[in-house]
């Protein structure tokens, strides 16, 4: 419903849930005998939920037919939402990119009553519009500093379940999801499964920069830690780089395969740089990782231990 106080200058709008009608009052009557009446009512509006275009993706997810790479994310997705989260779950972290909305569609498929006592905490503005517009319960990290699960994807993941994040310039806020759980979970596609960090992702680590450091920090990478062709990453779709959701800069840092094989130490050596805001390299973080693969089977990668143990999920 829409409330409308009508002067002789102008309308004033006060707009409330109820979309099936709408009240006029004469501003100029008292409030006791205003002259009121209902347009539309017999005729009640359905509200239309307003599509979020993310990458190829409109939320709500459309009802077409997915291509193989589209097919194994939410074979990840499903699968990683029916293990790890159960109906004990109050407050659980939603990540971002790809294949996050197929995680928002499992949760929603576990039903309305299940979920209504349950906050989900975004990483971001895709996240935060995946939930509202779910009609989920939407909270902060303010508020609920511990999380149940956290559930995320990731660029790459190593055979140790360190990842690559930051593809969509949303690591800091993920990473802080990812500590305050905890059960931390990455869900991918096969491309993402690699032996090392780097091989299939090629642009590099993104660093994410205070926007007055950022010409130090890309000299300090490319002529003191070993990547000559760190760059700031630019946008696509304004003129200038890409801001963060924090209002900062982004820098992609590719290193050699050898410093790599140890993301740890370049994390930390990173770290240490003035003006650093937070890496997207999430080492030591991951309980298991799901990859989705093109026959159908779904590739679980999980700590048992100090150990990563593999297994297969085959289609059923």
């Amino acid at each position: 419903m829409s409330l409308y106080l009508c002067n002789p200058h102008k309308y004033l709008c006060y707009p409330s849930r109820a979309p099936s009608f709408r009240i006029f009052i004469d501003h100029h009557r008292p409030f006791s005998s205003a002259k009121t009446h209902l347009a539309s009512a017999q005729t009640p509006i359905t509200p239309v939920p307003r599509p979020v275009t993310m990458s190829s993706l409109t939320v709500p997810i459309a009802t077409t037919t997915l291509s193989a790479i589209e097919q194994s994310k939410r074979l990840a997705a499903y699968t990683a939402v029916d293990k790890h989260i159960l109906p004990e779950h109050k407050v659980i972290g939603i990540g971002s990119g790809s294949t996050v909305p197929y995680v928002v569609e499992r949760i929603v498929a576990q039903g309305r009553e299940l979920n209504k006592d349950r906050v989900f905490i975004p990483t971001g503005f895709q996240s935060k519009e995946l939930i509202v517009m779910s009609n989920l319960n939407l909270g902060d990290v303010d508020q609920f500093p511990t999380i149940d699960v956290t559930i995320d994807g990731a660029d790459e993941v190593d055979l140790d379940l360190n990842c690559i994040k930051g593809g969509g310039a949303c690591h800091l806020r993920e990473k802080v999801l990812a500590e305050a759980a905890n059960t931390f979970i990455v869900v991918a596609d096969y491309r993402k499964n690699a032996e090392y960090l780097g091989t299939n992702f090629t642009p590099g680590v993104p660093v994410e920069v205070v926007p007055f450091a950022y010409a130090q920090v890309l000299r300090k990478l490319r002529d003191v830690l070993g990547s000559p062709n760190a760059t700031l990453r630019m946008a696509k779709a304004k003129a200038g780089p890409v801001v963060t959701d924090n209002s900062n800069f982004v820098i992609d840092a590719p290193f050699s395969r050898e410093i790599m094989k140890d993301p740890s130490t370049i994390l930390a050596k990173i770290k240490m740089l003035t003006g650093v805001v937070e890496v997207g390299l999430f080492c030591d973080m991951a309980q298991a990782a799901y990859f989705g693969n093109e026959d159908g089977s779904v590739t679980v990668k999980r700590k048992v231990e100090s150990k990563v143990v593999e297994e297969s999920i085959l289609p059923s």
